[in-house]
């Protein structure tokens, strides 16, 4: 194998890559990545059994072969390297020499014959969506995924379609996140559950704003493929919880607040919080129907502050984990927005003013 690339074309393509490749493998072929050069140019992989990540990079292939090197010291020699024209080749002896300006790399390889395959996902059923749309709705949604593998039906988003919307659901148990996106009519109806690793690494290669990533799904796998970029993960083989069941249909109060200086006091809140002291929350208390006080006291001191709203319904006092409130509203492009509360400790929801693109539901703390 021999061939020419550029080092930061290849940098950014170690650097996808090396997110699927496995850490704790008793298998040392895992440990590396794949290089493939061909007539069509040059393919890296990296696949943990559980998460496969493909990268076309764009090089000048003089001779043809497959090789598995190191993931770690090949990402570190690459980025380090001098010159930005890159050669890479190797011999029979399964050595091979990375040379850039000056420097020259010898570094033992691993045959490629023993490297798995990537599972094959069907092409029968699949979606085509902008990139833009559908890494801003992951990470409206992604923080909101369970990291308690005791439940491995919330350790991913579900996937859903109808024909004409798209909905991608996350829930952990104390929150949900849940986005919609109308596409149009013309999409086939789907229902999977992406685990949370995935949708993290296909946020990172969704980067063109007018760009299309095709999605294929099969009984066991999801594919991501922007046509640069390709990710092929196992689906979560498991219930997911029936979360329109969870969302009230009715409410005792309603609030219309400015998003950013509800968010804004929150954040200041949070300063005084130590981590994740749930003993300390985030106080919202209503005085009258246009003033909303939120208050945090701790060891460290104390904040109030007031934040001008509009109140219909029951004036009520209730605690929030600061968190799940700051994550919900710093996902959220709209000026104002409306919380729906039940009560002092019923769920509470945060949803447009109008349309219903999302809804965040976050259960209050017991007093």
């Amino acid at each position: 194998m021999k061939l020419v690339s550029s080092r930061d074309n290849l940098v950014e393509a170690i650097s996808i890559v090396q997110k699927a490749v496995s850490t704790r493998s008793t298998l040392p072929i895992l440990d590396g990545i794949l290089i493939e050069a061909d007539s069509k140019g040059l393919k890296l992989t990296g696949y943990d059994l559980e998460t496969g990540i493909e990268a076309l990079v764009d090089a000048d292939v003089m001779e043809e072969g497959s090789i598995v090197i190191p993931s770690r010291i090949f990402g570190e020699i690459v980025r380090k390297l001098p010159d930005e024209e890159v050669s890479i080749s190797s011999n029979e002896r399964m050595m091979i020499d990375i040379e850039s300006g000056n420097s020259k790399f010898s570094i033992n390889g691993i045959s490629a014959e023993g490297f798995p395959t990537i599972p094959v996902v069907s092409d029968e059923n699949k979606i085509i969506l902008n990139q833009e749309i559908l890494r801003n709705m992951i990470n409206q949604t992604i923080f909101a995924i369970s990291t308690d593998e005791g439940r491995p039906g919330l350790n991913g988003s579900l996937f859903e379609s109808d024909g004409k919307n798209i909905n991608l659901v996350s829930i952990d148990g104390y929150r949900m996140a849940l986005r919609k996106k109308e596409i149009g009519d013309e999409i086939p109806t789907m229902k999977f559950l992406i685990p949370g690793k995935a949708l993290h690494e296909a946020a990172r290669i969704l980067t063109g704003k007018d760009a299309e990533v095709v999605i294929y799904a099969s009984t066991n796998h999801i594919l991501f493929d922007t046509g640069k970029f390709r990710i092929v993960s196992r689906l979560i083989n498991s219930e997911f919880m029936a979360y329109q069941s969870i969302i009230p249909s009715n409410s005792s109060t309603t609030m219309i607040v400015n998003k950013d200086e509800v968010l804004n006091a929150v954040e200041r809140a949070s300063l005084i919080i130590q981590k994740e002291d749930r003993r300390c929350p985030v106080n919202l208390s209503m005085t009258d129907e246009e003033t909303l006080v939120i208050r945090s006291s701790t060891e460290l001191g104390n904040l109030r502050e007031e934040v001008k709203c509009q109140i219909t319904g029951e004036l009520i006092n209730v605690d929030f984990n600061h968190k799940y409130i700051m994550d919900a509203l710093r996902s959220i492009d709209d000026e104002s927005v409306k919380f729906t509360l039940s009560g002092s400790n019923g769920p509470s929801l945060i949803v447009p003013v109008e349309g219903n693109e999302f809804i965040y539901l976050i259960l209050p703390l017991r007093k």
